[in-house]
């Protein structure tokens, strides 16, 4: 008999429960994040922002480029001008959604997960004139939703990622494209999230540091057990989703270990990628209670503005 679902796990996205899954949904959402960020946007740290403010007296280690020379000229001493941080957030998800991410062996598919992520972020970024839009990938169709707000346009997007093809069988994915498809054209500096398994080579980590130059950037990597951790079940038949190919393997001690040892490797390069772009890093499993686990990432963040430590 198999384990009953953890309440923790998300809802089953599919299409003959799908509106009332994505109902649920938003209600976990709303019911252990509201609150959470008491109107500090997730992405933009506290700052120098692009409105100008009030005029105050130059202090040693301020930024001459902000020097108010009017003002300086009228009262013979030096004044810098303060700038006002931004009020409205634009917010973009990168959503990669190819074949790797049909696959899930605890909770949920990683794609499910994936979807999560989407819903968790439009409420966490939503409300007081944000906009968020998105451009979602299979490796076989590339779809860009444009930057909006309200709540209608959220549940919109939301639904928009849920109901998004399975790419067929054979068709790769391409984080590199999908990134790029946020690089250009330009658009104003705001927080870009990008929601993907990060598996395959790192092709993606030019582009990426590309985007922290402008926007303030944040990675949910997508992790099932069986990415990185072979079970003990002797014959074996792995199967790459997105070429089709398979292998019979004996999953013995050495293999398994092999297995792990490369696993583990291939994910330290992705951690130390994303570090080289200054991207934030939220790690969820489809093991794990994946709305804790953002509560946590939130609350961390939350604490290195305020100068407290990241527990």
């Amino acid at each position: 008999m198999s384990e009953p679902r953890p309440r923790w796990a998300p809802p089953v996205l599919r299409e003959e429960k799908l509106e009332s899954a994505l109902r649920t949904l938003e209600m976990d959402v709303r019911r252990r994040l509201d609150g959470l960020l008491q109107g500090n946007h997730l992405g933009l740290v506290p700052g120098p922002g692009t409105e100008p403010g009030e005029a105050r007296p130059y202090q040693p280690g301020d930024d001459v480029r902000r020097m108010d020379w009017a003002v300086t000229a009228r009262t013979t001493q030096p004044h810098i001008r303060e700038t006002v941080a931004d009020r409205e957030l634009e917010t973009w998800l990168a959503v990669d959604l190819s074949a790797s991410l049909d696959f899930g062996t605890a909770a949920c598919e990683k794609r499910d997960l994936a979807v999560a992520a989407v819903a968790a972020f439009t409420h966490l970024t939503g409300g007081g004139g944000n906009r968020i839009g998105a451009v979602l990938s299979t490796g076989q169709e590339m779809v860009r939703l444009p930057a909006r707000g309200g709540l209608a346009h959220s549940r919109s997007l939301v639904r928009r990622v849920a109901t998004t093809p399975r790419a067929p069988e054979g068709v790769r994915g391409d984080l590199v494209a999908l990134l790029e498809q946020l690089r250009r054209p330009p658009r104003r500096r705001g927080l870009a999230v990008v929601i993907s398994d990060f598996l395959g080579d790192m092709a993606w980590q030019r582009p990426l540091r590309g985007l922290s130059a402008r926007h303030d950037l944040v990675a949910v990597e997508i992790v099932d057990p069986r990415d990185i951790d072979l079970p003990e079940v002797g014959l074996v038949t792995l199967v790459d989703p997105e070429s089709g190919r398979q292998r019979e393997v004996n999953a013995s001690p050495l293999l398994r270990r092999q297995f792990a040892a490369a696993a583990d490797e291939h994910r330290a390069q992705v951690a130390a990628g994303l570090r080289q772009a200054n991207c934030a890093h939220l790690v969820l499993r489809t093991d794990s209670d994946w709305i804790a686990d953002m509560v946590r990432f939130v609350v961390a963040r939350k604490r290195r503005w305020s100068g407290g430590a990241a527990g």
